[in-house]
C-alpha cells in the first residue's frame, strides 16, 4: 500500500441475528468470492464530478471518489472504483447502481459531486477518500437523510450517519498494548514521529496504557530524518533499559532506522519487545533480522490475498491494500438492499452490534461514526506475519 495513504486508511457482510437463512446464503456467496486525510491535491482546483455509473439495478448508490487527482491519490481511488465494479460483479444479482462522482482530492468536487449524487437519487454514499472531502459530503447528505460510508482514517470527521470504513490506527494501538499487557507487558516506551499522525497514535497509546493499568517510562517524538532520530533515541534508550516493551508505530520507511538508532544509542533491542501497527505488514519489516520476533496489531492477510488474485484476472494489474473497502462497502449495501428492505441504510442496522465479516474480518460502526475491527496480533518472521493471537470469532458488548 502507499504508505503515506496507508498510514491513514485500513469488511465486510452483516451478521444480523435477524436475518436468519437468507442472509446465511448472502453470506455463502460473499465468502466463495472472498476466500485518511489530506495528503494529496488538496488545494487543487474544483473538479467536475464525472457521469458515469456501474450496474443498473434500481437502488441509486453514490460513488465518491478523487479519480482525477494527481499522483497516488488517483491511483489509489482508480483501484478502489475497479474493486467497486468486481463487487457488483462477484455479488449475486445486485439491485443497485452505482453513481460513479470524482470529486477530484478537494472539497469543492466533493460537495458538487454529493450534490449530484443526491439529486440522481442516491440513498447511501459510499466515499469519499479524504477527510476534507467527508466533511462537506456528510453535510450534504445529512440534509437528505442519506447516509455516508466513507474511507478517511481521520476519526474527527466521524458522526451519526457518516460512517467511517477504514482501518483506524486507534484499533491497531488498542489491539497490541492489550495484548501485549496480558503477556506480562506493564512497562512501555514509544517511539513516535512528528505530525498528525504521531498525535492521533500519542493519545491512543496513552489512554490503551493508562486503562490497562500498566506505565509508560519514555515517550518521544522525531523527525522523519534519520539524522534527527538521535537525541530522542538517546533519550528512550536511557529509560528503556528498564522497560518491557517498545512501541515503534511506523511503517518500513521509518522502523529499521528508529531501531538502528535505539541500538546505537545502547538500547538492546533484542531484550525488550518490539510493538508495532498494521504498517508493519510489508516484505522490508519481515526481511529485516532486527524486527524478528517484534509483535504488530492487524488485519490477516489471508483474505486480501484471495482478493488480489481475483482482482489481478480481472484487471491485470495489483490492486491498492485499501481497495478491499471499496469493495466491501459495495457488497455491504447490496447485501443491506438483498436483505433489509425498507429499513436497509436505517442507522439501527448499520450500527448493529454483532457487526459485518468480510475481506478483513470482522468490523462493525459505532453510533459515532467511527468503527470497531477484530483483529490479529502477529509475530514478524522471515517469511512473513505469523499469527500469535487469532481475531474474534465474534464482538461483545455493545459496540458503542
Amino acid at each position: 500500500m502507499l504508505p503515506s495513504l496507508w498510514r491513514r486508511l485500513r469488511f465486510t457482510f452483516p451478521r444480523l441475528a435477524c436475518l436468519g437463512g437468507l442472509l446465511a446464503g448472502v453470506l455463502a456467496l460473499l465468502a466463495a468470492c472472498s476466500g485518511t486525510s489530506n495528503f494529496f491535491n488538496a488545494n487543487s482546483p474544483t473538479a467536475a464530478p464525472s457521469q458515469s455509473a456501474i450496474g443498473a439495478g434500481q437502488i441509486k448508490v453514490g460513488l465518491i471518489l478523487p479519480l482525477s487527482a494527481g499522483g497516488n491519490a488517483g491511483t489509489v481511488a482508480q483501484s478502489m472504483k475497479n474493486a467497486s465494479e468486481m463487487a457488483l460483479a462477484e455479488f449475486n444479482s445486485p439491485n443497485i447502481q452505482l453513481l460513479v462522482k470524482d470529486d477530484g482530492g478537494n472539497s469543492g468536487g466533493a460537495q458538487l459531486a454529493a450534490q449530484q449524487a443526491l439529486n440522481e437519487g442516491a440513498e447511501i454514499i459510499i466515499g469519499p477518500l479524504f477527510a476534507h472531502s467527508v466533511g462537506v459530503v456528510g453535510t450534504a447528505a445529512r440534509q437528505r437523510g442519506v447516509p455516508v460510508i466513507a474511507f478517511s482514517t481521520d476519526a474527527s470527521v466521524a458522526a451519526r450517519g457518516v460512517y467511517l470504513l477504514s482501518f483506524l490506527p486507534e484499533a491497531d494501538v488498542d489491539r497490541i498494548v492489550d495484548y501485549a499487557v496480558a503477556n506480562g507487558k506493564r512497562s512501555f516506551a514509544a517511539m513516535l514521529s512528528e505530525g498528525a499522525y504521531g498525535t492521533v497514535i500519542e493519545g491512543a497509546f496513552k489512554q490503551a496504557v493508562a486503562r490497562k493499568g500498566a506505565r509508560i517510562v519514555a515517550l518521544e517524538r522525531y523527525a522523519l530524518d534519520p539524522a534527527k532520530m538521535e537525541a530522542p533515541a538517546r533519550l528512550v534508550a536511557q529509560a528503556a533499559r528498564g522497560a518491557d516493551a517498545v512501541f515503534i508505530p511506523e511503517g518500513p520507511e521509518v522502523v529499521p532506522a528508529v531501531v538502528q538508532a535505539l541500538s546505537s544509542a545502547g538500547l538492546n533491542t533484542k531484550r525488550v519487545q518490539l510493538m508495532g501497527t498494521g504498517l508493519w505488514e510489508d516484505p522490508r519489516i519481515f526481511n529485516d533480522a532486527a524486527l524478528h520476533g517484534g509483535w504488530y496489531a492487524g488485519s490477516e492477510s489471508k483474505g486480501f490475498r484471495d482478493f488480489s488474485v481475483r482482482y489481478r484476472g480481472r484487471f491485470g494489474q495489483d490492486p491498492v491494500r485499501t481497495a478491499t473497502l471499496a469493495y466491501d462497502a459495495v457488497a455491504l449495501v447490496a447485501a443491506l438492499v438483498k436483505t433489509q428492505g425498507a429499513q436497509r441504510f436505517s442507522d439501527q442496522v448499520l450500527t448493529n452490534s454483532s457487526g459485518f465479516a468480510g475481506i478483513d474480518g470482522l468490523f462493525r460502526f459505532r453510533a459515532d461514526g467511527t468503527n470497531e475491527r477484530g483483529l490479529s496480533v502477529l509475530r514478524v518472521t522471515p517469511t512473513g506475519g505469523q499469527v500469535i493471537s487469532p481475531p474474534p470469532r465474534a464482538f461483545g458488548g455493545s459496540g458503542t
